[in-house]
């Protein structure tokens, strides 16, 4: 995901933004990046406190996305990734980001889509695992085509790409699968598609890149 979060970046002006906020920063995978690649400071929140200790670049804030601890239009720009997939009210998130960016600010959001999840030949097909497994732990699978419309309800200015490049598929990409909450026979069905042999195959899950102006 790093080049296309770069250029993603890169188009929303990053380098001229003074305030940012890394939206569920997690360990501070991007945080770093941020900061490097940003103006001015940034602040890195997630709800996990003990992950927000591993973080050394930056500012960080504990708190949760439904409602940001941070005054109106404090922010130039929200960056996100894979963390929308997750939030409870996705509706409530999109506006707690519209009130804390300043005009003219950005959110970047990178957000996976698993309903449109392209696997080829059929008989290494999980995307009915996937959607079932995330439904069953509270995530939203398809939440790739639905933020770009919630985004301009709320009356951000969106521009969306597709993820499009197309690399081979990862040997340890059931690992993420294996830790969500699955049922006897889907656990059986994912341990047999492991155990296939790996002709040349196509896996593809898009993801969509959003750049949202408010």
């Amino acid at each position: 995901m790093a080049p296309a979060r770069a250029r993603l970046l890169r188009g929303g002006g990053i380098a001229h933004r003074r305030r940012i906020l890394d939206l569920g920063a997690g360990y501070g995978v991007v945080t770093g990046e941020l900061v490097r690649r940003g103006g001015g400071m940034v602040v890195a929140l997630d709800r996990e406190l003990d992950a927000l200790r591993q973080i050394t670049t930056g500012y960080c804030a504990g708190g949760d996305a439904l409602r940001l601890p941070f005054a109106k239009a404090s922010f130039d720009l929200v960056f996100c990734q894979c963390v929308l997939l997750w939030v409870e009210d996705i509706t409530a998130v999109v506006a707690e980001i519209h009130r804390t960016l300043q005009p003219g600010g950005v959110l970047v959001a990178l957000e996976p889509d698993y309903g449109g999840l392209i696997e080829y030949p059929p008989e290494i097909a999980t995307r009915d695992l996937w959607l079932a497994a995330l439904r069953r732990a509270g995530a939203e699978p398809l939440i790739g085509r639905i933020l770009p419309g919630l985004l301009a309800q709320q009356g951000f200015q969106v521009q969306t790409r597709l993820l499009d490049e197309l690399t081979p598929p990862s040997p340890t990409r059931f690992e993420f699968l294996r830790t969500l909450p699955l049922t006897e026979e889907e656990t059986a069905v994912l341990h047999h598609l492991a155990q296939l042999p790996t002709p040349p195959q196509v896996v593809h899950l898009p993801f969509m890149l959003v750049t949202a102006v408010r």
